[in-house]
């Protein structure tokens, strides 16, 4: 009660236990809670990763069993199905070139070589006509030829051209002249000739020699002619 209209004065006991306070958390702590989260979220992207890329592993090695598995199929006879096969991609020179080649099919001249258009000739923005090389474009060429001939007198062999700039005779580009070792004797050799030259539009090309029945055909591959911008 109070006492002379004063309140009651309390009493406070000093031995009672204080409220406790929240730690602080200190800024390296927070760091390294930081740290550890973002090291979490790394290693769970990795293990993802290799998840996927094991999954894209499975699925190839199925692919491939799959495969070698028709593959044996088709050994063994068991399946006749025949494979799809790719279309051919035609791949074009990028600039002019003829690479011809001699023939059983082909009749020479007595002087002028001629060139089978059978064993599959390689002209590509040129022509063949009558023995010649027709140039469609002009610019710097490599000329070359290569003919084999047995025979027991002196043999000639030469690179012609005939162009509209010099009206008349063919001009010789290339010439070679192979002499026997004896005059009695069958003298067995071949004969290249190759340089560059500045060639016009509608200029000739063709292979001349000494007489064409010397020339040995054994093979189509030995007697070639041809060209090729450079």
């Amino acid at each position: 009660m109070a006492e002379g209209g004063y309140p009651s004065v309390y009493v406070v006991d000093s031995c009672a236990p204080c409220p406790q306070v929240p730690p602080r958390v200190s800024k390296g702590q927070r760091r390294a809670t930081a740290a550890q989260t973002l090291l979490f979220l790394l290693v769970s992207v990795a293990l993802c990763g290799m998840a996927i890329e094991a999954c894209f592993i499975y699925r190839l090695y199925q692919r491939g069993s799959d495969t070698s598995a028709s593959f044996s199929k088709i050994i063994a006879g068991k399946d006749i199905t025949p494979p799809t096969t790719r279309p051919s991609v035609v791949i074009h020179p990028s600039k002019p070139v003829a690479h011809l080649t001699d023939g059983q099919n082909v009749v020479h001249e007595k002087h002028i070589m001629a060139w089978s258009m059978d064993a599959d000739p390689l002209l590509y923005e040129m022509d063949y006509k009558n023995g010649s090389l027709l140039v469609q474009k002009e610019g710097f060429y490599y000329v070359y030829s290569k003919v084999s001939f047995l025979d027991t007198e002196i043999f000639y062999h030469s690179i012609e051209l005939k162009t509209k700039l010099y009206v008349g005779k063919s001009i010789p580009l290339l010439m070679s002249r192979e002499y026997p070792e004896k005059i009695s004797s069958k003298m067995r050799s071949n004969s290249y000739l190759g340089g560059v030259f500045h060639l016009h539009r509608d200029d000739a090309l063709f292979v001349k020699v000494s007489n064409s029945s010397k020339v040995r055909r054994y093979r189509s591959f030995e007697n070639i002619f041809g060209a090729y911008m450079i």
